[in-house]
């Protein structure tokens, strides 16, 4: 049997649109139908050939990770799933035995290997994945949503890594995880959410989300203006959701004393850091941000998606088959989109 995917076949930019063998599960996988996939900044990494992709995947390969669908084979090993039932993927693929997974840090595990990027992914008709990474959903009202839970999650932990109720809260980069982090930090009680991003476009989303104010990265004295809207001592948590090099020093520069600092973007290369006066002497907490902890943030998603609206982030739909037309979207320099989905 034979199905479509979207197949980073050899280096360089771009990717084939090819029909290739569907997935033959093993005993403790399911194979899925589908139904849902979204674009992350790390497919724009593997389908532009940059950044980390040229030294860690295998080609070739069929890439992306945010993806939901509908079980139609479950292995004879797995347990508590049925042909029939929606899920969405967990994309980090834990050991279950190493150091990590067995002290409650399976996000980080010593084996980790990521769907669509270490092993076969979502951008296909089916996939298969380990039953234990599936998310199964008890409510059909999350179908058009189900591949946004994974990026939703890193938002939530993001966000989360500390409690925000009161707290004023500085988002730096707003695409679709800084935009996502927006409404979870409004709906999460925080006293003041305040945006930086140069797009227009991502700048109204923004306010859509629950942002107080957005401040463009450009303007002289960046750091000034985010410690003055948060009341001129700085910000009690700042998330950077962007990688951008300048962004992670203004940051760290905008974060008060004793408060927190999220790093979730990823630089493209090394980043400079005035280590002794941002972060030691200002006793600051840094928490890097892995995905999402498994599966307590998937729980905390399920009641957030309660509270918080995310459909204003999707903006773009495309058939799979025109992939091409979805990733322009995504890389041209106007950036007028945030989440950009994929439908088989």
């Amino acid at each position: 049997m034979v199905m479509w995917s979207i197949c980073k076949v050899k280096r360089g930019p771009g990717a084939e649109w090819r029909p290739v063998p569907v997935p033959r599960i093993q005993r403790d996988e399911i194979l899925i139908r589908v139904e849902r996939a979204s674009i992350c900044g790390s497919d724009l990494a593997i389908y532009g050939w940059r950044s980390w992709a040229p030294g860690r995947l295998r080609l070739p390969l069929i890439f992306g990770h945010e993806v939901c669908g509908t079980v139609v084979e479950a292995g004879s090993a797995t347990r508590g799933l049925s042909p029939g039932d929606f899920v969405s993927a967990e994309s980090h693929i834990y050991c279950g035995l190493c150091y990590q997974c067995q002290n409650g840090m399976r996000h980080v595990c010593r084996n980790l290997k990521i769907l669509g990027v270490d092993v076969p992914g979502g951008f296909a008709e089916f996939t298969a994945i380990p039953a234990r990474c599936a998310w199964k959903h008890a409510h059909p009202r999350h179908r058009e949503l189900g591949s946004l839970w994974e990026p939703f999650g890193n938002a939530v932990y993001a966000t989360l890594a500390e409690e925000v109720g009161g707290k004023r809260v500085a988002v730096f980069g707003l695409g679709p995880q800084g935009l996502f982090a927006v409404g979870v930090a409004r709906a999460s009680g925080a006293e003041r959410v305040i945006g930086v991003e140069s797009v227009p476009f991502r700048k109204r989303l923004a306010k859509r989300m629950g942002a107080d104010l957005v401040l463009d990265p450009r303007q002289e004295n960046l750091v000034q203006g985010v410690r003055q809207a948060c009341g001129g001592d700085g910000a009690d948590a700042v998330l950077e959701m962007s990688g951008n090099p300048r962004a992670i020093e203004a940051g760290l520069k905008s974060v008060r004393s004793g408060g927190r600092f999220t790093a979730f973007g990823i630089p493209e290369d090394r980043v400079r850091l005035d280590y002794a006066e941002d972060i030691v002497f200002k006793g600051i907490r840094i928490y890097g941000i892995a995905g999402r902890e498994i599966f307590n943030t998937w729980y905390r998603v399920e009641s957030l998606l309660k509270r918080v609206d995310i459909r204003p982030v999707i903006t773009h739909q495309f058939r799979m088959k025109d992939f091409r037309k979805a990733f322009a979207v995504l890389s041209s320099k106007e950036k007028r989109c945030g989440k950009v989905m994929l439908v088989p």
